[in-house]
């Protein structure tokens, strides 16, 4: 019998899914939220309507849900060397891999019943969106930098949202893509610093080991790319001082996270990754406050 059962009161079923999902690290959905609200206000021309704005929130929620349930059935037997994620339910027996991947479905079905209330468009976009999101925790095993797949992921919120309103995915969508893949990289980066040591006992890949003493340098490469990409394609629109506020809200978040992650300590790599998602509601304020503004 696991060690972590016979040490630990039962917990009920539905305090195990909430642990499943993340549902007490709002972080790791809030990172998915802001640029897909972004790019719903720019593709509107300004507010989307409730509607949208609904079927969005709560479709990112249920997706990144989802996704810690893939992510954790695909690394049950990894992330058990892993002091960080050693008591994650699947992974310490709480949770079988069935009840996670009956959990799972349920969710991306959840997700998928809320695309279907808009354009066909953005259900053709949401098929990409759940597979890329399946192969995510498969990719560490082999590829170099597996936060750029997370990236590629994460950043059909951007696309659909777009496909949503649009019916169509302009340039300007593509361009908030890639600033938010460099978003990505970014955060993510620092959230494999905190885990460095434990993933190269176990042969994991991740970007924070393969850019090695370049990492932190790279980190703010990707942040710096971000916030140019966006400033480039967003300036155009005149959204005026909000936006302008908005950018120098997120720089400054950015020369933050430079002093949390220079010193590579676990503590101050998580804690810079818990709060990136402050960066992406910077530009969304600067966004929507520009358009309401205008």
């Amino acid at each position: 019998m696991n060690s972590f059962a016979e040490a630990s009161p039962p917990r009920s079923r539905l305090a195990l899914y909430l642990d499943l999902i993340r549902w007490n690290r709002p972080a790791g959905w809030l990172v998915l939220v802001w640029p897909t609200l972004g790019a719903l206000w720019v593709a509107a021309g300004g507010f989307p309507g409730w509607h949208l704005l609904a079927v969005f929130v709560a479709g990112t929620v249920l997706m990144r849900s989802a996704g810690c349930c893939i992510n954790d059935i695909a690394d049950r037997d990894f992330d058990r060397h892993v002091k960080r994620t050693a008591q994650r339910p699947v992974t310490s027996g709480q949770v079988s891999v069935k009840e996670a991947a009956i959990v799972g479905v349920v969710l991306a079905l959840a997700a998928l019943a809320l695309v279907l209330t808009t354009r066909w468009e953005a259900v053709a976009w949401s098929v990409p969106a759940v597979l890329f999101t399946i192969l995510y925790p498969f990719t560490k095993r082999f590829f170099a930098m597996p936060q750029a797949f997370l990236g590629i992921a994460f950043n059909f919120g951007i696309v659909i949202a777009f496909a949503a309103v649009q019916g169509s995915v302009p340039a300007t969508a593509w361009v908030l893509w890639l600033a938010n893949l460099c978003l990505v990289l970014a955060y993510d980066t620092e959230y494999a610093m905190v885990d460095r040591d434990d993933d190269l006992k176990i042969g994991m890949k991740t970007s924070a080991i393969t850019l090695g003493r370049f990492d932190v340098a790279a980190v703010m490469l990707f942040f710096a790319l971000c916030l140019a990409l966006t400033a480039w394609v967003l300036w155009p629109l005149g959204l005026g001082g909000p936006f302008a506020l908005g950018l120098g809200a997120a720089a400054a978040q950015v020369a933050w996270h430079y002093t949390l992650i220079k010193g590579r300590t676990r503590a101050g790599c998580f804690t810079a990754f818990s709060k990136s998602h402050w960066i992406g509601a910077s530009l969304f304020a600067g966004v929507a406050l520009g358009f309401l503004l205008r």
